[in-house]
């Protein structure tokens, strides 16, 4: 049984014909007209400026819950400010239940009661991709291209608050809403983080998970994405409390994800700053000065350090030929210990010297068993 007693409260003002002969009736009907648009504007500013009030309060009191789990400030001032803002969360639930209940109450009218009930954005889709087919090399000139030719929308994207701002400027470039974009928002973060800029990380992430909300729904829907993006927003402004904890809780997820491979790549890009560091070292044997003056007997190493030559020539005379010749000779390939020009060129020539020394030795050994 269909319930009509809806349509006994309607305001059909612009249709009535009972008016009196002196007035125009035309200009009082416009009049209604307009006072009823007006009336109706002001209750959707209303109810926008509410909900905006809600979230607000509602970021702030999880703001306080992740600080209270952190222990990050005082205890007690932080469940007093958490106390005032639950306060004003109930306070701000209210008005926005109270002005649900006054817009219910408000009688349809020429302008409401032919609204449609569902609005769609059709949008021809464009051939899709197949990435399979593409090799790395041609999904990399595509992403490439992507970026060259929108990167400074998306990061005007991304610097964005409001949901109604970010709603209105990817309705006004749709061609934003895409795996490419999102993916530059991903990369932008940890870039940042590895720059030390979390609060500016903190600020992009939203917008990073807001573009995955899109194409996720789009997922879902199986449409094109840039026909949900009016939807995506409709919803997250109305959502209720769950919807909005599932948003925040992958936005926090997200942002530790960015936090924790910032630092793995900050860890590797110091390994690799430190192997360069130490090639650029290494001395005309291949040793590095820095660990072979850590192997050094403590008297050896204190000669080097106070660049004594005289206390060294002492330090070697009292120790054994072999650890003397051990030590200086490693000393030479890593570059601590550099030999004059003669100098090296007589080490040269005894060490080939010695060379053919054994080498004459085995041809005798040779010769002896031969016999």
């Amino acid at each position: 049984m269909v319930d009509y007693s809806r349509w006994d409260h309607i305001e059909v003002s612009d249709d009535e014909d009972d008016t009196h002969p002196n007035i125009d009736t035309p200009s009082l009907f416009k009049w209604r007209h307009e006072a009823r648009v007006k009336r109706m504007e002001e209750l959707e500013e209303e109810k926008r400026r509410i909900l905006q009030d809600v979230i607000d309060v509602q970021k702030e009191k999880a703001e306080i819950k992740k600080r209270i789990e952190d222990k990050d400030g005082k205890l007690n001032e932080l469940e007093k400010k958490l106390f005032e803002i639950e306060l004003k969360e109930k306070a701000a639930l209210e008005k926005q239940e109270e002005l649900r209940k006054r817009e219910k109450q408000q009688p349809l009218n020429v302008d409401t009661i032919s609204k449609d009930s569902w609005s769609k954005t059709l949008i021809n889709k464009p051939v899709a991709r197949n990435n399979k087919e593409l090799s790395d090399e041609e999904r990399q000139e595509l992403y490439t291209r992507f970026i060259e030719e929108n990167e400074k929308d998306i990061k005007s994207y991304g610097m964005l608050s409001k949901w109604d701002d970010c709603k209105r400027f990817l309705m006004e470039k749709p061609v934003l809403c895409c795996e490419e974009a999102s993916n530059y928002l991903a990369i932008w973060c940890l870039n940042l983080e590895m720059e030390g800029k979390s609060d500016l990380v903190k600020h992009i992430a939203k917008q990073v998970i807001s573009m995955q909300y899109i194409l996720e729904l789009a997922k879902q829907l199986d449409r094109d994405p840039r026909s949900c993006i009016s939807t995506f927003f409709t919803k997250i402004q109305m959502a209720d409390q769950e919807y909005i904890d599932a948003f925040n809780n992958e936005l926090e997820a997200f942002k530790q994800r960015i936090k924790d491979r910032a630092k793995i790549k900050l860890e590797e890009a110091m390994k690799e700053v430190e192997e360069e560091e130490r090639q650029a070292r290494l001395g005309p044997g291949g040793l590095d000065p820095l660990e072979v003056v850590e192997t050094l007997p403590p008297e050896l190493k204190a000669c080097f350090d106070e660049r004594d030559t005289e206390k060294l020539k002492q330090v070697l005379a009292n120790m054994s030929e072999e650890d003397a010749n051990y030590h200086m000779k490693r000393c030479i390939q890593s570059g601590l210990w550099v030999l004059p020009a003669d100098e090296e060129r007589r080490t040269d020539e005894q060490e080939e010297n010695v060379e053919n020394t054994y080498g004459e030795i085995e041809k005798a050994e040779e010769a002896t068993e031969s016999k």
